[in-house]
């Protein structure tokens, strides 16, 4: 079992903050850091300690985990003048967040120019998952260094070593994002068609997830945020269409046609454009009900 130690902890958003509490509760010193600071509020009164930036952080603690909304955000925590490649004891880096295989290879190798070893280890499980420790984390470093990481990562969820080399975790995460968002825009458009036909919204979860259909949008999406009519699963829809987008780009490096991929990334353009910037994942549904004309709601009985 891994010693009580002291971890950075720098991104304190949906997922970040719930990572955090789950580091506290297994008894280490967690130090953060967010340029939100109702976020840095929140961890502090969760028994974290505030830093003043990413330097401080990495002035502080050996091993620093990061969850940011995309590869820009993470270039800028590690390569700005305040950023982690200045800092006096960071050695490693491990990255919660996703930002595609290119991004992570960028990363990796702007801190092994220093030392630093970068551990790519996107999680997925939406934030249900990061609160109960149940998130499947995919992570890609070398196996000793996967070996000694292993028992504070158990603390997240259920481990996967995806090989040595930085990125592969993120092809992973990539490839797990693009069925969950396919999965969320085609069951829209399923309980759509079949609300306009009369039928019951609930009813029809119960029939998909009791057969062949259901899937992460019937089983807990819909459940939660369309048929309550809140639309608020916790997920913003841009970053899922950001999702969406690296893994075509990814794909079409590879050589590998993505034409279903392609129709998902269209239903996410069109929910933001649509929306707006705040718009949530299940938003797709709140579409599919304005184009279909009717409420894809629980009738109550």
């Amino acid at each position: 079992m891994m010693s009580k130690q002291t971890f950075g902890f720098i991104g304190l958003g949906n997922m970040g903050g719930p990572m955090v509490k789950r580091l506290l509760h297994a008894g280490h010193t967690v130090l953060v850091f967010d340029r939100d600071a109702a976020a840095l509020a929140r961890a502090v009164a969760d028994g974290a300690q505030a830093r003043s930036s990413a330097l401080d952080v990495a002035d502080a603690a050996a091993t620093i985990f990061l969850s940011l909304p995309d590869g820009p955000a993470v270039q800028h925590v590690i390569s700005a003048q305040d950023g982690l490649l200045q800092g006096k004891r960071v050695k490693c880096v491990v990255d919660l967040s996703t930002i595609g295989p290119r991004a992570a290879v960028a990363a990796s190798q702007a801190l092994g120019a220093r030392g630093i070893a970068y551990v790519d280890s996107p999680v997925s499980g939406g934030i249900g998952g990061a609160e109960r420790g149940t998130l499947a984390v995919m992570t890609a470093c070398p196996q000793p260094l996967y070996d000694e990481l292993a028992p504070v990562l158990k603390n997240f969820g259920r481990l996967f070593y995806m090989g040595a080399g930085p990125g592969l975790g993120q092809t992973m995460k990539l490839a797990n994002n693009l069925l969950s968002a396919a999965a969320v825009a085609i069951t829209s458009e399923a309980m759509a068609m079949g609300a306009k036909a009369g039928l019951d919204p609930g009813v029809m979860l119960e029939v998909i997830n009791a057969g062949s259909g259901r899937n992460s949008a019937t089983m807990e999406k819909f459940p939660k945020a369309v048929l309550t009519g809140t639309f608020n699963i916790g997920f913003a829809a841009r970053l899922a269409c950001k999702d969406v987008r690296l893994c075509l780009e990814e794909s079409e490096a590879l050589g590998v046609p993505m034409v279903v991929g392609a129709a998902v990334r269209e239903m996410l353009v069109v929910t933001n454009a649509v929306y707006g910037k705040d718009a949530d994942y299940t938003d797709v549904a709140r579409l599919l009900e304005t184009w279909g004309g009717v409420p894809i709601r629980q009738h109550v009985k």
